[in-house]
């Protein structure tokens, strides 16, 4: 057995009612990893092409990573994967919380789900023993309830990870939820779930994992903690949330649904900042052993909203899509919003974006106040966005078309909606601005899962590891961003948290010690580039086999088509080509189609997918 994983995965058949345990191969996990490495490795090897996601031939896995549940710092995430039901393509979500280190402590690194039961289940894990059990009692259930209610059953140390009734009627944003507050949110694969009628993953786990050398790892924790930077006071203090003013000012953060600006739209909009959610949080919350516990569980609320007991603190990405993006500045409201979502299992970049979308078709007059049940959609209304929302998470009225985000939503009511669809391959656009934003602008079009701003290629790295280049423009970047995204990939894969060794919070050395110290591997950072481009090439390569061709296409609006006026990112207007290619080129993909070339998988040592591709 490979240290720092518990050497096993299962393998769940929910329409036969089957279980198999299967021995996880030391090469793959040296290969791949774990997470979404490994989890697009399996997928790839055992789903056909072309399923649908929400069909019985789809797999669905929960996969945590090597570092998941070790001294490492951060080491407290896990990833779902899957087909996404919103791209088609490849699809992940990577969460916090506890029931990652948990899934290892119960005695397996992933679990992978196939066929549709006939009835509600979840899935039991005590201690490397797993049964199927019925979930009838739990469905429609919210996912505060849920967690609750098998924790009665199961014990007070039970971790759970469950869909709330957004994920049961198959919203295509649907997240999976833990912790009550924690979301693995993107990819709709809460939806995936719901499909095969599993509510849950419920687990009790004591189990020891296996490290190469405990006193080093425990001494390589100690160092790191003491070696923590000054941003960690920050965000102890305010957590993402703190981040709103700073992104808004520099105009990184969406206003008026991509098409404003703070200045322009919504000058006051420190009035949602940070300093007014702190002012509401009851104390803070922390995932698996985090130093920094940059979470936050809510006060009562005493105002018009009225929250639910163990809310938490909005995200930056939630307090901006409900806020900004919707100039909507009443810090109940995103409060609110928060809440509803993390109860009924829905991401909330993703709710807050198709709000916004039907604001801005309300504007333009796509849609009235008769086809949203006399909610008169205007920007600014918070209790507009509070009341579409419900009928969002609900599938209630307009609110049914809506829950399958913009992208679906413009199609299905046409008269040029598509236009204010702020989504990039059917996945909408987290709150950091492209126009501007090159490495954001890199990664929305041009990595496996589209629109996502964990791989914007600038995340962080042992110094000496990045190639100087201009921070201001494309040209001379695809080399440091290929350098990035591999380093963002292993993170990734391996269970950590990025903020944890970002710099002014960690050291980014340690994590290249943490893997030596618990895994016993003498990885370089060669090593680690080199891995983090095969876990790329992986994923890309299901995309490629499902007939996808990248870059993935921005909205007009995202290239600066017409450009901005005002604010810092005025005038700026990119062509699609220049912002990929470079980058294309460094990973040896194609740049017409975004495959992986056969000469690039074989010197990453994936033979078996060249052979895919290349017939």
């Amino acid at each position: 057995m490979a240290h720092g994983v518990m050497g096993k995965m299962l393998f769940v058949d929910l329409g036969k009612k089957q279980l198999k345990e299967e021995t996880l191969d030391p090469k793959t996990v040296r290969e791949y990893i774990g997470g979404y490495g490994l989890g697009a490795k399996i997928i790839f090897e055992r789903q056909k092409p072309g399923v649908d996601p929400l069909g019985p031939d789809a797999m669905l896995g929960i996969v945590t990573g090597m570092l998941t549940g070790t001294d490492a710092i951060g080491g407290s995430r896990y990833v779902m994967v899957g087909k996404s039901p919103l791209t088609g393509g490849w699809g992940d979500a990577n969460s916090g919380g506890n029931i990652g280190p948990f899934l290892k402590f119960g005695g397996f690194d992933a679990v992978f789900f196939s066929g549709i039961s006939e009835k509600p289940v979840y899935l039991y894990i005590d201690n490397g023993k797993a049964e199927i059990r019925d979930a009838s009692d739990l469905w429609g259930k919210d996912t505060f309830d849920t967690e609750d209610i098998l924790r009665e059953r199961h014990g007070k140390k039970l971790e759970v990870a469950c869909i709330g009734p957004s994920g049961e009627k198959l919203s295509l944003m649907a997240a999976v939820m833990n912790n009550k507050g924690r979301a693995a949110g993107r990819s709709g694969l809460g939806a995936v779930m719901g499909s095969k009628k599993l509510k849950a993953i419920a687990i009790n786990g004591s189990m020891e994992i296996p490290v190469a050398d405990k006193e080093a790892a425990k001494a390589m924790r100690k160092r790191h903690l003491s070696d923590m930077g000054p941003m960690v006071k920050f965000m102890q203090e305010f957590g993402t949330c703190g981040m709103l003013e700073m992104c808004a000012k520099v105009d990184d953060a969406p206003f008026k649904n991509w098409s404003g600006t703070g200045e322009g739209d919504m000058p006051n909009y420190s009035d949602i900042g940070g300093p007014h959610i702190i002012a509401q949080q009851e104390k803070r919350y922390g995932c698996y052993r985090c130093p920094i516990a940059c979470g936050g569980i809510m006060k009562p609320s005493t105002g018009e909203y009225k929250w639910g007991e163990h809310a938490h603190k909005p995200e930056y990405e939630t307090q901006a899509m409900f806020g900004t993006n919707l100039l909507v500045n009443n810090v109940d409201s995103i409060i609110m919003a928060s809440d509803i979502c993390n109860r009924y299992g829905i991401d909330t970049i993703g709710a807050g974006a198709v709000v916004a979308f039907a604001m801005e078709c309300y504007e333009k007059g796509i849609i009235t106040a008769k086809d949203t049940d006399g909610i008169e959609m205007k920007w600014g209304d918070h209790r507009a966005s509070i009341a579409l929302l419900e009928k969002i998470v609900r599938r209630e009225g307009i609110g049914d078309i809506l829950a399958d985000g913009t992208k679906v939503a413009a199609q299905k009511l046409g008269k040029g909606s598509d236009k204010y669809a702020m989504q990039i391959g059917g996945q909408e656009i987290p709150a950091h601005d492209s126009r501007g934003g090159h490495g954001f602008a890199i990664a929305y079009c041009s990595e496996p899962t589209p629109g996502r701003h964990t791989m914007s290629g600038e995340m962080p790295h042992p110094p000496g590891t990045m190639p100087e280049y201009d921070p201001t423009t494309f040209k001379g970047r695809g080399k440091p961003h290929m350098i990035g995204s591999a380093f963002s990939n292993y993170y990734n894969a391996a269970g950590l948290c990025m903020i944890c060794y970002g710099d002014g919070y960690g050291k980014a050395e340690y994590f290249i010690e943490a893997i030596q110290t618990i895994t016993g591997w003498d990885v370089t950072r060669e090593e680690i580039i080199k891995t983090g481009m095969r876990i790329n090439a992986m994923r890309q390569a299901f995309n490629i086999r499902e007939g996808i061709i990248t870059p993935w296409k921005f909205p007009e609006r995202m290239l600066g088509k017409p450009p901005k006026t005002v604010g810092p990112r005025a005038g700026i207007t990119w062509k699609l080509e220049d912002i990929y290619t470079e980058y294309y080129e460094a990973m040896g993909w194609d740049t017409e189609t975004g495959k992986p070339k056969k000469e690039t998988l074989l010197d990453l040592g994936m033979d078996f997918v060249a052979k895919e591709l290349y017939k």
